[in-house]
């Protein structure tokens, strides 16, 4: 089988943005707190993962939902622009000091870029933020800088497989030569092995973990390491 492209997802991925949001939110959260935010930690955290879930994790205005949800006397007498900001701030400085590619993706992908294969990313969300990912996790060094396809910016969810064909189209392969790895069972899987791509499943703990598709993927993995065994065993690329 001729395998010409892999394209990875960023998100639970090539790093742990479960993990890491999830700490940057507590940080933030008790930066609110420190600024005179009368409420329990675990309250608060507990009502802003429910923004999160409920506005969708790219809604600019998080913290200030938040307040608007918690009791009046919760804010008290501070001024909650004041709170918002220490919250946005803080949520900042974790994201600059914790956001890092898992160490097995480090080495996977410079490997992977020694090779003739063309390296890409698909992923969802809004381009300035995943390109900012693209950059502070160093991905760039590795990518094709022709295949990097953000699902704001093309225009289409990655719940439609013509996503899939459309960044096989701009690679010059046919999506049957294009391997797309990535966490989410319907969007990662189904929607690109209906494209005709080569589908690999990153199982790992992230928030789609306990979450079934339609299709079966044709590998699934527990770690991006386990992905050099596919590449030697079935498409004869040594690593």
């Amino acid at each position: 089988m001729s395998l010409r492209a892999i394209f990875f997802d960023i998100d639970d991925t090539l790093y742990s943005s479960t993990e890491f949001a999830g700490q940057a939110r507590e940080k933030a959260v008790e930066s609110m707190i420190a600024r005179g935010l009368c409420a329990e930690k675990e309250d608060v955290l507990a009502e802003l993962q429910q923004v999160v879930i409920e506005f969708g994790s790219n809604d600019s205005r998080h913290f200030d939902r938040l307040l608007n949800r918690l009791p009046q006397s919760a804010v008290g007498k501070v001024n909650p622009a004041l709170l918002v900001m220490a919250g946005v701030i803080s949520y900042h400085e974790t994201k600059w000091k914790k956001l890092t590619i898992r160490p097995e993706a480090h080495g996977l992908l410079e490997d992977l870029s020694s090779t003739d294969l063309r390296l890409g990313i698909i992923s969802a969300g809004l381009a300035g933020k995943q390109m900012e990912k693209v950059l502070r996790l160093g991905l760039d060094r590795f990518l094709d800088p022709q295949l990097l396809f953000i699902t704001d910016q093309v225009g289409m969810a990655k719940t439609n497989p013509a996503f899939y064909a459309h960044a096989a189209e701009v690679a010059g392969f046919s999506t049957e030569e294009a391997m797309h790895v990535g966490d989410h069972p319907l969007k990662d899987v189904d929607s690109a092995k209906r494209a005709g791509m080569i589908t690999v499943l990153h199982h790992g703990s992230g928030k789609y973990a306990d979450l079934s598709g339609g299709l079966e993927p044709d590998y699934k993995i527990n770690a991006l390491n386990e992905l050099r065994e596919i590449l030697n065993t079935k498409f004869g690329i040594s690593l």
